[in-house]
């Protein structure tokens, strides 16, 4: 076995690269139109830019799929943490879209090492 293809790489120890995240129900409002969606979001503090980045896939949804024909939109997503502004982009082959936002995320945010208020405001 290669080291890429062993279980111990599948552990995610990212050390001071920790992301936050949410996984599970939110819903998305796109043209005024609710949808009840199931998304995967991380997203993590850049220190380049001083700003925090997020970002997943929203698990195949064939309204939303039928109402944007897989082309980019401006979508505002909700999950049981927060609201946030985002952008539904780039689907992939199995039909999940891209969800992503430069801003405080729709998530708790507490990586170690960075404050939750300093991540979600974008200072350390």
């Amino acid at each position: 076995m290669t080291p890429a293809a062993t279980p111990e790489h599948d552990r995610h120890d990212h050390g001071e690269h920790d992301e936050d995240g949410h996984r599970g129900p939110a819903t998305l409002v796109v043209d005024g139109t609710s949808y009840a969606v199931d998304v995967t979001l991380v997203g993590h503090f850049e220190p380049l830019d001083g700003r925090y980045h997020w970002y997943g896939r929203v698990a195949a949804h064939d309204e939303l799929h039928a109402a944007l024909g897989g082309k980019k939109h401006a979508a505002r997503v909700t999950t049981p943490a927060g609201t946030a502004d985002g952008e539904l982009s780039d689907v992939d082959p199995w039909g999940r879209y891209r969800l992503a936002g430069t801003s405080t995320p729709p998530f708790a945010v507490g990586s170690a090492g960075v404050p939750a208020a300093a991540a979600t405001v974008g200072a350390v």
